[in-house]
């Protein structure tokens, strides 16, 4: 479309949009409250827009706002790497195809903010750089397959969410640092650790910087930011949700999912990135069809169910190094899912969870796929001004480029070295890929739902509760459980963040085999609505943003 061409197109779009106010629809629901943006959920958003109480146009313009006033200034939470200089304009064309046809979804005009490691289209305006400078003004050859799931529902893509830089696949580097995000950090406590490798996901989610956002995690980078962010975070079941766009570290780990500030609208997420994609083969062998996750949401889903409790390495606080009070909560987690009429069989240890917690063959694995899937990710851009082409180039560009990517206190490169030691795909890592699944899985997950006959497994987030799940590839749903009492020992995480720290959120997860988060789905719905943990507390007040609705409809 030649430049004329299109800004005639959005001078159309701006008229319909002028007519769509001007009809008189805003009218509508004068007498409704505007939704308050800091908890609002995906359908009191939609109900708003479908009413004509406010357009997406000004979801945008209020989001925006609200992302000026605490990343970069005051808390300075550096959640937001970037926002979408054409969000505007989608949203226009979006509030006039709703006037015009109807909303496509339950997300149809509603922002999502996505990791900058899930491609969006450089013409859009925005980049896709894992949060590295190697990859600045690179151009990807096509939007990721879960965004564009997103944008045929009708969603519009807000911006690019801080992340820990390549995943947290780079070196020993505090979460949610990366060199252009710099570091993120918690919304509950000042300078305290976001987790990652999600971070900004989490952290923007947390306060209603975006309506829903996206995290990815190969171990633990969506359920430790659902953790420690008081959110609901669903990593899935490897291929149910495509890779295919995501900067990759392992196709055998990575996965896409929500992060939401509640299962509901975790569900309605899920239900539209799910399902299978020619561009990732691995969501070929996914059951079908795709379920909707929202009819999973009953309170009495955990009634007559059989929860296991894995106790062996996974509440050894000597192991995890947790703090002793997160065992302390999460007690009290499991006599409210008795009330809740589950049956608790504890304990349901895993057969493999002390070769888990001793075994190496997840980073003989995770190092090997990297560097090859790094290298095709290069391979694949139709363009980068850096000229970095392979992980052996991007490691020179960091020790090059030290104000950019090695600043004092992250200076860190040892994963992407060891990994570009590898060569490749030998007996060694074909080894380590079986016996992963054997101890994930054969022996660890699946050992436990069949030999206790369960439902599901439960356990706190923190710790080593998501790396069965990573290394056999199946699925987790995190739920706020509780939050850090005042007097708990601040920890430092890194050299700007702390951890643990007063109000800081910790999460409750539900564990499965694959394919099962439609089950899981419904366990944390249940124990959620039941507790209302994330309602209990809310962020600091400096990192509370204030901008609302009516502070910029009809601006």
């Amino acid at each position: 479309m030649g430049a004329k061409l299109l800004t005639l197109f959005w001078v159309w779009l701006a008229l319909g949009q002028s007519l769509y106010v001007s009809r008189g629809v805003v009218s509508a629901s004068i007498a409704t409250p505007l939704p308050d943006l800091y908890e609002a959920s995906v359908i009191e958003l939609q109900t708003g827009l479908t009413s004509g109480q406010f357009t997406s146009v000004d979801l945008i313009k209020a989001y925006f706002a609200r992302i000026e006033e605490v990343n970069l200034q005051g808390p300075m939470l550096r959640a937001v790497i970037e926002t979408n200089p054409s969000a505007l304009q989608e949203a226009a064309a979006l509030d006039y195809e709703r006037l015009t046809y109807g909303p496509r979804s339950t997300l149809h005009g509603i922002p999502v903010l996505v990791k900058d490691n899930i491609a969006t289209v450089a013409f859009e305006g925005m980049n896709t750089t894992a949060g590295s400078y190697s990859l600045l003004n690179s151009v990807v050859p096509n939007d990721a397959g879960v965004v564009k799931r997103l944008r045929k529902a009708g969603a519009i893509i807000l911006g690019k969410a801080n992340l820990s830089e390549w995943a947290h696949f780079r070196g020993n580097i505090a979460s949610g640092w990366s060199g252009r995000g710099g570091q993120c950090t918690n919304a509950y406590y000042p300078n305290a650790d976001p987790c990652g490798s999600s971070a900004g996901s989490g952290v923007s989610a947390s306060i209603g910087l975006a309506a829903v956002t996206l995290g990815t995690e190969t171990d633990g980078s969506i359920t430790c930011p659902a953790n420690q962010n008081n959110v609901v975070g669903i990593k899935t079941t490897v291929g149910l949700t495509s890779r295919a766009g995501v900067i990759p570290i392992s196709e055998h780990q990575d996965t896409v999912g929500p992060l939401a500030r509640s299962v509901t609208d975790a569900a309605i997420v899920l239900s539209i990135i799910a399902g299978p994609d020619p561009n990732d083969n691995f969501t070929l062998a996914q059951p079908m069809p795709v379920p909707d996750y929202t009819m999973a949401l009953s309170n009495t889903s955990l009634v007559g169910k059989r929860i296991g409790v894995p106790r062996a390495v996974f509440l050894n606080d000597s192991m995890t190094g947790n703090d002793p009070y997160v065992n302390q909560v999460f007690e009290q987690a499991l006599e409210t899912l008795k009330t809740l009429g589950a049956t608790i069989v504890d304990p349901a240890d895993l057969p493999s969870a002390y070769e888990i917690y001793e075994s190496n063959n997840e980073t003989v694995v995770l190092d090997v796929d990297f560097k090859v899937q790094l290298n095709a990710w290069f391979d694949s851009l139709v363009a980068n001004p850096s000229g970095v082409a392979s992980l052996e180039d991007l490691i020179m560009f960091d020790s090059n480029n030290p104000t950019l990517e090695e600043p004092t206190g992250y200076t860190d490169q040892s994963i992407l070295i060891e990994s570009q030691a590898t060569t490749g795909f030998n007996a060694s890592y074909y080894q380590s890929l079986a016996f992963d699944m054997e101890l994930g899985a054969t022996r660890g997950i699946d050992a436990a739902l069949k030999m206790f006959a369960l439902d599901a497994l439960v356990l706190p987030a923190p710790g080593y509760t998501t790396v069965p799940a990573a290394i056999a590839g199946y699925p987790i749903v995190t739920v706020p459980l509780g939050f850090y009492p005042d007097n708990v020992t601040i920890g430092s995480a890194g050299p700007e963040t702390v951890y643990p720290a007063p109000g800081v959120p910790i999460g409750l997860s539900f564990l499965g085999t694959a394919w099962s988060e439609y089950s899981l789905v419904s366990f944390a719905y249940a124990y959620e609505q039941k507790t209302q943990t994330r309602l209990q507390r809310k962020a600091y007040a400096a990192a509370i943003p204030t901008t609302q609705l009516a502070d910029v409809m009809g601006k």
